[in-house]
């Protein structure tokens, strides 16, 4: 007989204060439950993690596996206008069902000390989208 491994998911948020949609998706047997696993605990981890990025590569290879992990959705790319700043970069998660506002609102401000802190990535992430044209 298989003894039961228990995962801890996320605690609820306060009502009112997310909009998160935790309950339906527990209710939804279909539903893809994986964003739960990231607990506040984790969610630290994954912050600081993604803080420390240092290279273009590690920065896909982050995005793969957030999205392999827990089903989230990163996209990044420069705006459809000219890019001056740091902040002509969309980071974009795209909603979930269980994808906390706190956690929408820190993964982007962590990529953005990130490049802040590595502007290289900047430039690759630029450059990958063709905007230096290889220079």
């Amino acid at each position: 007989m298989a003894a039961e491994i228990q995962i801890s998911i996320r605690t609820e948020c306060p009502p009112g204060a997310c909009t998160c949609e935790r309950e339906s998706l527990l209710q939804d047997t279909q539903g893809d439950r994986r964003i739960l696993m990231l607990t506040q605990t984790e969610e630290k981890r994954l912050i600081a993690r993604i803080e420390a990025i240092s290279s273009y590569n590690d920065l896909n290879r982050m995005i793969g596996l957030m999205h392999a992990q827990l089903g989230i959705r990163l996209r990044i790319t420069p705006s459809p206008n000219e890019v001056k700043t740091l902040r002509g970069i969309i980071i974009q998660l795209d909603a979930q069902p269980g994808l906390c506002r706190k956690t929408r609102a820190n993964i982007p401000a962590a990529i953005r000390r990130c490049l802040d802190a590595r502007p290289e990535i900047a430039f690759a992430i630029l450059d990958s989208h063709d905007l230096l044209g290889g220079i």
